[in-house]
């Protein structure tokens, strides 16, 4: 009787590579910019201008960091953003378990 060794299926980073662009959150870096952009050419003078490049410069280095740590954090904070009001934070460390509430997590 021979022994099968499993079968090893490789998962292609293409197929689970998260939306970047400029290292940043899609979404957060698109909007950024239109910001930038927007108030650049409607104001239309240096002093919009420098703060519009200051302002997508900052944001897409925070945006960046911030993939860095978790490439779905935005979508972490919404989530949490969500169940804010379903999960009250109530616990505490000087809290005394019942003997059923140490049964349940056995």
């Amino acid at each position: 009787m021979t022994h099968a060794t499993p079968r090893t299926i490789p998962i292609r980073r293409v197929g689970s590579r998260h939306s970047l662009i400029l290292g940043g959150d899609r979404e957060l870096v698109m909007f950024t910019g239109l910001l930038a952009f927007a108030l650049v050419f409607t104001a239309m003078e240096i002093r919009a201008s420098v703060v519009g490049i200051l302002l997508w410069t900052a944001a897409l280095f925070a945006l960046r960091r911030m993939a860095k740590a978790d490439p779905l954090m935005k979508q972490v904070y919404l989530r949490q953003l969500i169940y804010r009001t379903y999960y009250p934070a109530r616990s505490t460390p000087f809290r005394d378990n019942t003997r059923s509430q140490w049964k349940q997590y056995r």
